[in-house]
């Protein structure tokens, strides 16, 4: 299995993209072959998501950067699985990120906190087909969804209702407002 692992790992490495690219351009420069490189920018970010400075920033940027990169290529494709498996990725992160706001304050306490959140969004997005975000997404998010879907449907559809009716009485008191102004604006004249 760790055979496997190293496998795809290098393989990963040898991809043609930008993070590669720079991955080769250092290891020309320097002679040390790129997997290390690349251990050793993981083991650096790792330390660093326990105790350094930012660790909430720096998780948060691999939890987004990667994937909004990745997420533009799906949408500029020509095939659809791209989309969805990026689409489901952004559904659990929204979910994640929700949860997280309540529970944050409590568990940013934890030392090993960030980086726990940072394993578990690299899990997410993992270049498999059965990813983090997949398997969260099949067994947890989508039946709860279909099971409240009408519910779900009924409360969208009165915040949309309302927030159209606010959106009109704004309009025409907007309106309202601009004629008094003008009016007062023809009286001093």
């Amino acid at each position: 299995m760790a055979h496997g692992i190293k496998e795809r790992f290098e393989k990963f490495l040898h991809e043609k993209n930008l993070m590669t690219d720079l991955l080769a351009k250092i290891e020309a420069k320097t002679g040390v072959n790129r997997i290390y490189i690349a251990i050793a920018i993981a083991a650096f970010v790792a330390i660093y998501l326990v105790i350094g400075y930012g660790a909430s920033l720096l998780c948060n940027l691999i939890g987004f950067a990667y994937p909004a990169y990745i997420s533009i290529k799906a949408i500029e494709s020509a095939t659809k699985d791209d989309d969805t498996k990026w689409l489901t990725y952004w559904v659990v992160y929204g979910v994640f990120s929700v949860a997280e706001f309540f529970a944050d304050i409590f568990l940013s306490w934890f030392p090993f906190y960030y980086i726990g959140k940072c394993a578990f969004l690299v899990w997410c997005m993992a270049p498999t087909p059965s990813n983090g975000s997949i398997q969260i997404y099949t067994r947890i998010i989508r039946p709860i969804f279909l099971k409240n879907e009408a519910k779900i449907d009924d409360v969208v559809k009165n915040l949309t209702d309302k927030a159209s009716e606010a959106a009109d009485k704004f309009k025409d008191e907007a309106k309202k407002a601009t004629a008094n102004i003008m009016f007062e604006e023809k009286k001093n004249f």
